[in-house]
């Protein structure tokens, strides 16, 4: 048998709009397991709100893994292990921060276990962001009094994509070689260590189970999936997925996210349900 890896953005692609796995993607993925292949859930989210859901959606079983914050931690969801972990350059959390405050921008980390924002932003956007994500959230004084070096902040605006663009802008010319920045929906921009994104994430995961690239596959709507769309032998946009994602998909599902899109990968491209 030729084993081959399945890479899933969460948001948009293996989950509905309701943030529920359908039936039939739930029994497509059964059934790619079962013949001995391995899925990897692929998400900007942080691990402490990817691997938890991995485990309500039944894949916490061998040769199911998470890659979260765009490919900085790698994660065994079937021995609870972290594999890797990547986190953001030294000092550079705390200049995003003030510059993000000076601009009246909404702006977060993680810790171990929660959401992390200073008093500023403790506020109507971190609380539905963790809302949608189903995480807690904590306050800290001064984002330097954090006790680790966390893996990625994120910008969030759900008013105007402007000020996010701007921020954007600023880290480029500032720290371009030091960090990337994408958007993982038109609300939130991902900050991350120059280099991480997930295109080069599944490509070592690949490496990492054995598995050669020929036989990798990658799904996503958003822009941080267009990287691991183009590295992946077969990257495929959802039929929901924005136009630029599209544009970089060599196969595009005729069902979205709501009607079983990944069962429909997975019986073309994997094994036949």
């Amino acid at each position: 048998m030729y084993r081959k890896a399945l890479f899933l953005d969460l948001d948009g692609t293996l989950l509905n709009d309701k943030k529920q796995i359908t039936a039939g993607n739930r029994a497509a993925l059964n059934a790619a397991l079962a013949a001995g292949h391995s899925i990897s859930i692929t998400s900007g989210r942080p691990l402490v709100s990817t691997a938890p859901l991995a485990d309500t959606l039944h894949l916490d079983s061998p040769g199911c893994y998470v890659i979260a914050c765009n490919g900085c931690v790698f994660y065994d969801n079937h021995k609870k292990e972290v594999i890797s972990s990547i986190t953001l350059p030294p000092g550079i959390t705390e200049k995003v921060f003030a510059e993000a405050g000076r601009r009246g921008i909404h702006i977060q980390t993680y810790d171990e276990s929660k959401v992390i924002v200073e008093p500023r932003c403790a506020d109507a956007e971190v609380s539905e962001y963790c809302r949608r994500i189903g995480m807690q959230w904590g306050v800290i004084e001064h984002i330097r009094d954090l006790k680790r070096t966390p893996e990625k902040i994120l910008a969030i605006d759900f008013n105007s994509r402007k000020p996010l663009d701007d921020l954007r802008s600023w880290i480029s010319d500032e720290y371009g070689d030091l960090l990337d920045t994408y958007y993982s929906n038109n609300n939130y921009v991902e900050i991350v260590k120059k280099g991480i994104n997930k295109g080069e994430a599944i490509l070592r995961m690949a490496e990492i189970l054995g598995i050669p690239p020929e036989n990798t596959i990658a799904a996503g709507d958003a822009e941080n999936d267009i990287s691991m769309i183009r590295s992946a032998n077969t990257g495929i946009a959802m039929s929901n997925a924005s136009p630029e994602v599209k544009a970089s998909a060599n196969y595009i599902t005729q069902k979205d996210n709501n009607h079983d899109g990944i069962a429909e990968i997975i019986e073309k491209f994997i094994v036949t349900v």
